[in-house]
């Protein structure tokens, strides 16, 4: 008899939880009707979606956060390098580095790129500045022709205006001394041996799953620019065209720095 009013009490409990959140949904949707009373059914949907997500978003951030700091701990009692302290970070910036090769990313490619595939260019350059800002001596790392969706999409990361990141709304032509710019594309017949000081390496910002192939080389050879190639066959197995995505990673050598590309099969990013 006691298990049987349990198994009854479960299922008024269960009940009533679904009768409860039936109801607040219900408010919810009435107080979204009053607020925004030109909205369709659709469109409140929408709404009330968005207002969800942002709800779940603020949990994530929190158990993301519980993470990482059961993730520092782990590696203090067990001796592993956590990298860079955040002290030593902030002193390690463009202007105190002794790294002067420019790397900026061409974003004029805005009209040429759906929204997913500009949202995967974003996702790109954030990978890339948080390698060089983890550098021990970072790159002059900046962005050129950064305005519209490009810029429209940065803007979903609060706080990018503050980043260690020179941000230019005009093309690189118009930042750089045209003597100074050299454009990475793979179509270039100019292989690049050496990094040079006080150089801009171009990278086309334009994640188009080769549907534009060899538009950069085009482009550059109109500017008349000069333009050159990384020799990434001698550092990685290629099984596709050489084409690089816009993050990549470097690593400090006796003489100079040498640039390692990442680069990606399904996001491909023309140079």
């Amino acid at each position: 008899m006691e298990n049987e009013k349990d198994t009854n009490n479960i299922g008024n409990d269960t009940q009533y939880a679904k009768i409860c959140e039936q109801k607040t949904c219900f408010n919810t949707d009435k107080k979204l009707s009053e607020l925004h009373p030109n909205l369709s059914k659709h469109q409140l949907k929408k709404v009330k979606k968005r207002e969800k997500w942002l709800t779940r978003k603020v949990e994530r951030r929190l158990r993301e956060r519980e993470k990482t700091r059961q993730k520092r701990a782990f590696a203090r009692a067990n001796n592993i390098d956590l990298g860079p302290s955040r002290k030593a970070l902030k002193k390690s910036t463009m202007a105190d580095s002794s790294c002067k090769i420019g790397i900026t990313v061409d974003l004029s490619f805005d009209d040429l790129m759906i929204d997913k595939d500009i949202a995967k260019l974003t996702k790109q350059i954030l990978r890339c500045y948080t390698l060089n800002r983890r550098a021990i001596a970072p790159m002059q790392f900046s962005l050129t022709s950064f305005n519209g969706k490009s810029k429209a999409d940065m803007q979903k990361h609060n706080g990018y205006e503050h980043w260690d990141v020179k941000f230019h709304a005009e093309p690189y032509l118009d930042v750089y001394p045209k003597e100074k710019i050299i454009y990475l594309t793979s179509e270039s017949e100019n292989i690049i041996t050496q990094l040079e000081c006080d150089y801009v390496y171009v990278i086309g910002g334009l994640v188009d799953h080769n549907s534009h192939k060899g538009l950069c080389h085009k482009l550059a050879i109109q500017a008349g620019i000069t333009h050159g190639r990384l020799p990434l066959d001698k550092f990685l197995s290629m099984k596709a065209r050489k084409v690089l995505t816009v993050d990549h990673e470097s690593v400090k050598e006796k003489h100079g720095r040498k640039h390692f590309y990442k680069f990606c099969q399904k996001e491909k990013m023309h140079n």
